[in-house]
């Protein structure tokens, strides 16, 4: 699960502190527990992560993502939900397997190190909010 958490024209990112993909900067989020709902899932992830409570908004996309070791073999197989939120309290810091935490205009995403992916979903997120 990912969040989509933007305010002023500016989208939270995570820099990831652990593999996969350790050093780029992704969406805060993380995995459901057993019994968890996905909003409850989704508002835990995102306070574990960055120490922000949200509000979770709408499932925004649905996709999945498949990370290939060096021999081309299936290394991690993930089916993604990114969720559109809006931050609703906390304080922010990185925490849990975040690295660090920094809030970015959609304009400066194309210069940092990012997952694959993660642009196209920003740029549906940032248009769903100017409409």
């Amino acid at each position: 699960m990912g969040a989509l958490i933007i305010e002023d024209n500016r989208i939270l990112l995570v820099e990831r502190g652990k593999e996969p993909l350790k050093g780029y900067w992704s969406l805060p989020g993380g995995a459901v527990e057993t019994g968890e709902s996905l909003e409850f899932a989704m508002r835990r992830e995102v306070r574990e992560e960055t120490g922000l409570e949200v509000e979770v908004l709408c499932l925004l996309e649905v996709f999945e993502r498949i990370i290939r070791d060096a021999a081309s073999q299936p290394e991690y197989h993930f089916v993604l939900m990114d969720y559109l939120c809006r931050p609703a309290g906390g304080t922010l810091a990185a925490a849990d397997d975040a690295s660090r935490v920094e809030w970015f205009t959609e304009a400066e995403i194309v210069d940092i190190r990012i997952t694959e992916g993660t642009p196209a979903v920003i740029a549906k997120a940032f248009r769903r909010i100017q409409r």
